[in-house]
């Protein structure tokens, strides 16, 4: 098996929905980081391009976005839709079609627009057809079908595992502050292109305080736990990275940033799909043989806050080396981009502590889960 590097990678600055980019499709928002990070490391010829979408017109939307992006028209793109998932297992797959000699350059991440998403109906010969409605949330599991479905999976999560509001509202404070402080200290300038006149991360509070969550509603009508800050906002953005073997390598005299050693997918009940960031965690950790002890940092994509409180649960020792610039309660999930910004964080994580070895984790709708296990190099 092939060796798989990582070059480096970029996104954009995170749009909260009907924000900054509330007039760009996905597919521009996508090719314009895309574009920057052919330019950035010199790759204008990838074997494949493989992006996350999750929420966008279908169609091979990775195609329509490379062709925006004025790729080549020789070089094949195609989309991978785990919804919450999809960056993180773009990268897995082309990571695989790498290490088994398929391909020598492969650019993988994803792209979302949730302000341009389409609107979507079942057509009337569909036993679901309710008359001319429309859903943004799509069908995660057989025999329900409601756009609160993963509010509600948080919810039950949160009863089954016994939490408490202090425990959600401690990860709410710590992400927005970690955030905050990045952002001030520019630590992720250097894997962030500006793009469509975006300035900042669009979702970060540094504000946040335990009297405004202490006011917040909970979103569900009878619920206890979730409220508009302990779960994710509605995003945009785009991220992608630069995948090659060790003889692409060192035939384009690249500097690899990290190797990457694995990953896995694991499936999970999908009315608690949050348990599935920390179930394929401990799996990555077993299939490598390796103790929390060895990992210098984790990122984990925090949909939820009580994805936070699992991961602290399973990982008690782990707590200081987890998403150390803050996570998506304050960065913003945009769905099939996520996976590739936390592993970018998760690089550059690893950098300002001198680390070796990280993993990037996503609970994703429906039940799945998929991690990855990267090593930094030093360039």
């Amino acid at each position: 098996m092939d060796k798989v590097y990582m070059v480096g990678g970029l996104r954009s600055f995170v749009g909260v929905v009907n924000g900054m980019y509330r007039h760009v499709p996905a597919e521009k928002l996508g090719a314009a980081v895309l574009r920057q990070v052919m330019e950035k490391y010199d790759v204008q010829q990838p074997d494949y391009i493989i992006a996350g979408n999750g929420v966008g017109a279908g169609g091979n939307i990775a195609r329509l976005m490379a062709l925006e992006a004025g790729v080549d028209v020789n070089v094949p793109a195609f989309t991978v839709d785990v919804q919450c998932g999809s960056g993180l297992e773009s990268i897995a797959v082309a990571a695989a079609k790498i290490a088994s000699g398929e391909a020598d350059c492969i650019i993988a991440g994803g792209f979302e627009s949730s302000s341009t998403q389409p609107r979507r109906g079942y057509n009337s010969n569909h036993p679901d057809y309710s008359g001319d409605s429309w859903y943004s949330v799509a069908k995660f599991m057989p025999g329900i079908h409601r756009e609160t479905v993963m509010l509600e999976g948080a919810e039950l999560a949160c009863l089954r595992e016994g939490v408490t509001k202090a425990e959600l509202d401690a990860w709410v404070l710590r992400s927005h502050a970690l955030a905050a402080a990045a952002q001030q200290e520019g630590s992720l300038q250097g894997i962030i292109y500006p793009c469509f006149g975006a300035s900042k991360d669009e979702g970060i509070r540094p504000r946040m305080s335990q009297r405004l969550l202490d006011r917040l509603p909970k979103v569900l009508p009878e619920g206890e736990f979730i409220t508009a800050a302990n779960s994710c906002l509605i995003n945009d953005g785009a991220a992608f990275v630069v995948l090659c073997s060790e003889s692409y390598l060192r035939e384009h005299g690249f500097k690899a940033q990290a190797k990457i050693l694995g990953s896995v997918a694991c499936g999970g009940d999908p009315l608690v799909s949050p348990r599935t960031a920390v179930t394929a965690l401990e799996k990555l950790l077993a299939k490598h043989g390796l103790t929390e002890a060895e990992i210098d940092d984790f990122e984990i994509n925090e949909a939820f806050a009580i994805i936070d409180v699992l991961f602290a649960r399973a990982f008690p020792h782990s707590v200081e080396k987890y998403n150390a610039f803050g996570g998506a309660l304050a960065y913003g999930h945009p769905y099939g981009a996520s996976g590739a910004i936390i592993t970018l964080h998760l690089l550059e994580a690893l950098k300002r502590c001198g680390g070796r070895l990280g993993c990037a984790s996503v609970a994703a709708a429906g039940g799945i889960g998929t991690a990855l296990l990267l090593e930094r190099v030093e360039a």
